[in-house]
């Protein structure tokens, strides 16, 4: 996330999946942060999570949201 206040801890957030051959990253909409690569194996089942940490350190902010991939 590159500047604070686009979401809040306790956010439902959704998020869009893009996918190439071998991989797989998560974007929280409306374009507020993008995950890094994940392998297609561990892919998401849900499209939206609950923002549960906002850190900020040198190189940004990030943001950690959970999902609930219980079927």
């Amino acid at each position: 996330m590159e500047r604070p206040g686009l979401v809040e801890e306790g956010q439902v957030v959704e998020v869009s999946e893009s996918v190439t051959p071998f991989n797989v990253n998560y974007m929280i909409e409306p374009a507020v942060a993008m995950s890094g690569l994940f392998r297609l194996n561990n892919r998401l089942k849900a499209d939206h999570g609950t923002v549960k940490k906002i850190e900020e350190n040198a190189r940004g902010y990030y943001v950690t949201v959970e999902f609930d991939e219980e079927e």
